[in-house]
């Protein structure tokens, strides 16, 4: 494997991107030592590497990017993989508002807790959060799935239009067009194999306890329409 180092130390979060971009073309990992925080690390990259960030990054994070695969070894400030196509953003701490906002594929994953609006406006992918996720959550959310292993605080789901959100702890309560069912047992089987894969061990009776919250109807913005039509 071959492998290239980058120290963000001094450094402008251009230059730092600029060098990543390059390093890419012929490189199978990039490390980033003493990212310090920065913001738009990785922003834009669509090479096939694998990109680890070795300690916290700031405002958007792997923005817009499609193929690489991030790993944060640390926290993550607003918008972490806002935009992102394609890809997997793994954060190893917990992340700020708006995880995974407008996504239109791939895999987005916090290991800890997340802010506000989590997954807003996103398109398809999956956003696995592994503790609470703040209010809003799947704000305006148009598809794909929001997998929360704890709580949601309040508005969950508002103006949801289509998509899923799957929790396993209490809900605050729910946004405008969002209602709660129960899942059903494909759905739990597929809960239980992506978590596993991404190193969530969950006991029996925590798969049994997770609902879903998914648009109450399909047109919520052009007048009242039933939940069958």
């Amino acid at each position: 494997m071959r492998e290239a180092v980058v120290d963000a130390e001094s450094k402008t979060p251009r230059e730092v991107n600029r060098t990543i971009k390059s390093l890419a073309k012929d490189h199978d990992r990039i490390v980033v030592k003493n990212p310090n925080a920065m913001h738009y690390i990785g922003a834009g990259l669509t090479e096939d590497v694998e990109l680890i960030i070795d300690g916290s990054a700031g405002y958007f994070a792997a923005t817009m990017i499609h193929g690489p695969r991030v790993k944060i070894n640390g926290n993550a400030g607003w918008f972490p993989a806002d935009n992102m196509t394609e890809g997997e953003v793994i954060i190893e701490g917990s992340a700020g508002d708006g995880v995974g906002q407008g996504i239109y594929g791939g895999t987005v994953v916090v290991r800890k807790g997340a802010g506000s609006r989590t997954g807003e406006i996103m398109k398809n992918g999956t956003i696995i959060i592994g503790g609470n996720s703040g209010f809003m959550t799947g704000l305006f959310m148009m598809g794909g799935r929001i997998i929360v292993l704890g709580d949601l605080a309040e508005d969950a789901g508002e103006s949801i239009i289509r998509g899923t959100i799957y929790v396993g702890g209490e809900i605050k309560s729910l946004g405008k067009n969002a209602k709660v069912e129960d899942i059903t047992p494909e759905e739990e089987e597929e809960l239980r194999g992506i978590l596993s894969e991404y190193g969530f061990e969950l006991e029996d009776e925590e798969y049994h306890s997770f609902r879903k919250i998914v648009p109450r109807s399909k047109r919520p913005f052009y007048g009242e329409e039933s939940e069958e039509g």
